[in-house]
């Protein structure tokens, strides 16, 4: 597969990561209940399919996820790059709140070292600029972090270009994680292209929006999610954005089906094809669905197919 490099580091990552916001199982803010052997087998075919680097928070799944990818790379040869996330902190009644001051920061590290069983986290990033006051605090506690050999490097998630502006002038911003797919695409105004101007590595989240750009999500699928899944309350899988959401999907589809690929290739090779962006993030919960993406690395969207699909964006915006 493919790879690039990650803005300014040595980090060379394949296009397609896989991402474990999922296999943290249920939480408030998680995917539902999850079986750790199918996320086992999950990491196992990705790592064997090529894929180099997971993406994890501490708080998918409060440490949950991080542990089970700690198991994954005791039991794997491969050792592939681990990008984490700090900010998001939990009590023991599992409430979870943002913080961003130095010594939460400092803890949370060392918890997801231990977790993760590493020496040293490769990318470790702010994973929500909030409380926005303090962005800069959070900025030197992680060139800290750096200087004493905890990271390799540090990014962002889900900075604005002010927010991204303020950390550079502390220390280097290696990366940003933006949410960007054919359903969410402010971040095209002026945030990715900043990013490609000033040499950030751009690793996008959701290429296939939570699963509205898979080719399997229905309106009865939709009614159909458990209670703990945190798609039943989004506002994407509620009318009257369900039905355009849905409609963008079956675009993506005909492309697909003209190409012999499946939804969520076409879906992330559209979010690959932006210049600014390094890799995107893909998740997946069974071993199955690693297989039904990790064509996407090869596609190039010809301007034509491009093109359907602007339509179909522009027909289908609100």
């Amino acid at each position: 597969m493919e790879r690039r490099r990650l803005g300014a580091s040595d980090l060379e990552l394949t296009r397609i990561g896989l991402g474990s916001w999922a296999i943290g199982g249920s939480w408030r803010w998680g995917w539902g209940r999850q079986d750790d052997g199918d996320s086992l087998s999950t990491i196992r075919r990705a790592l064997d399919a090529g894929v180099n680097w997971i993406d994890t928070a501490a708080v998918y799944g409060l440490g949950h996820a991080e542990s089970v990818i700690g198991r994954a790379l005791r039991e794997s040869a491969a050792r592939p790059f681990v990008l984490t996330k700090c900010g998001l902190v939990w009590d023991d009644a599992g409430r979870v709140t943002h913080r961003l001051q130095r010594a939460s920061i400092e803890a949370e590290a060392d918890a997801s070292l231990r977790r993760l069983g590493v020496d040293v986290i490769d990318l470790y990033q702010v994973h929500w600029p909030d409380p926005d006051a303090d962005v800069e605090e959070a900025w030197e506690t992680l060139a800290e972090l750096r200087e004493r050999g905890k990271i390799r490097y540090a990014g962002a998630s889900n900075f604005s270009v002010e927010q991204l502006e303020r950390a550079a002038r502390i220390a280097e911003v290696t990366s940003l994680q933006p949410p960007y797919s054919l359903v969410f695409r402010d971040v095209e105004e002026a945030v990715l292209p900043y990013c490609r101007e000033r040499g950030i590595g751009a690793v996008a989240y959701s290429p296939m929006a939570s699963g509205l750009l898979t080719g399997a999500m229905t309106r009865e699928r939709v009614r159909e999610l458990p209670a703990d899944d945190w798609r039943k309350t989004d506002k994407e899988f509620k009318e009257p954005r369900l039905t355009r959401n849905l409609k963008l999907a079956a675009a993506v589809r005909e492309v697909a089906e003209g190409r012999g690929r499946t939804v969520a290739e076409v879906a992330i090779a559209w979010v690959l094809r932006h210049p600014a962006v390094t890799a995107a993030i893909a998740g997946a919960r069974r071993p199955q669905q690693v297989d039904g993406f990790l064509g996407a690395a090869e596609i190039e969207l010809t301007e034509s197919e491009i093109g359907r699909l602007e339509a179909a964006l522009e027909r289908h915006s609100e």
